[in-house]
């Protein structure tokens, strides 16, 4: 399949590896735009570039892509860190570096091949075949508590709380500078950013209501120990939010712009600590806390040294 794209004056200036992750459409990453450019199958104005070839007004790229192929779920041995489970749920600590479900250039090892080893035929299909028992995400470098339904019945209670903010979610993460009232509350919609599809922002059209409530834990030099609790759950939430009062949170590398962390972060430093609901089968509220990983506790600990 070969796909067509001119050029506009806006883009202009940009290396093509970045302008063509930022086509929504294509939905392509920078290592399989590489790799097009390597097999000898993307051109500009009919001839071979590099990929830090820098685009111009008027190019015409040619890009000859596979069709995609339909993704087939595979059960993976996959070591799981889980924080509780009975017949109808189980809660697992996810680590850093892992996709929740199967998406365009993570096919496998993710979260869901995972559960689908430990947990066989038993998850719930609302969500279809390629999200069985998941409920809600957490982005791929966040790490903590993430919740998987068993069976339909706890699947639409879990849904139900979560559409009525009614479930606890309280992430630990470190931002940049150091914030200077010891709680706060950010109340700003949230959409998609015209600008860049891949990412979010506040303030923009058709944004939703998002609303995080933050406390700080501890200060830095330079940073800040937060815990946000989180009243919505749009894409990014903490992230944008955070972002949005001059606070970002340490090696994000959509929202932290060129900021540099005090070490390899290996992504933000984003952390889903509490997880709390009412059980769909007993009714009891149940809650659990993921513990700190180790490049958190490591992170911190540097910090304290600092200071």
């Amino acid at each position: 399949m070969d796909v067509r794209l001119l050029v506009d004056a806006p883009s202009s200036g940009e290396r093509i590896d970045k302008y063509l992750t930022e086509q929504p459409a294509l939905e392509l990453s920078r290592s399989h735009i590489q790799k097009l450019i390597k097999e000898d199958l993307l051109k500009v104005n009919g001839k071979a570039v590099k990929p830090n070839y820098v685009i111009k007004a008027g190019d015409e790229i040619l890009l000859s892509l596979q069709e995609a192929k339909p993704v087939v779920l595979e059960a993976q041995d996959i070591p799981l860190d889980i924080l509780y489970e009975d017949e109808d749920l189980l809660i697992v600590n996810k680590p850093k570096g892992m996709v929740v479900h199967p998406a365009p250039g993570h096919d496998d090892q993710t979260l869901v091949n995972a559960i689908m080893y430990h947990c066989g035929d038993s998850l719930s299909g609302i969500n279809g075949e390629i999200r069985p028992g998941i409920v809600h995400r957490i982005d791929k470098d966040t790490t903590g508590s993430l919740v998987i339904c068993k069976n339909d019945k706890a699947h639409v209670s879990l849904a139900e709380q979560l559409k009525v903010h009614s479930i606890t979610r309280k992430y630990r993460a470190i931002v940049y500078g150091v914030l200077k009232d010891d709680t706060g509350t950010i109340c700003k919609t949230i959409g998609r950013d015209p600008k860049d599809r891949k990412k979010m922002a506040t303030g923009v059209p058709h944004g939703r209501e998002a609303i995080t409530h933050y406390q700080v834990l501890e200060r830095f030099k330079d940073y800040t120990y937060i815990e946000c609790t989180l009243e919505t759950g749009r894409t990014h939430q903490i992230r944008v939010h955070m972002a949005s009062i001059g606070y970002p949170v340490v090696g994000d590398p959509v929202y932290a712009g060129k900021r540099k962390a005090p070490c390899d972060t290996q992504g933000q430093v984003l952390h889903a600590y509490v997880l709390g609901f009412q059980h769909p089968e007993t009714g009891e509220y149940l809650e659990v806390t993921a513990p700190l990983p180790e490049y958190f506790e490591a992170l911190l600990a540097r910090l304290r040294a600092r200071a």
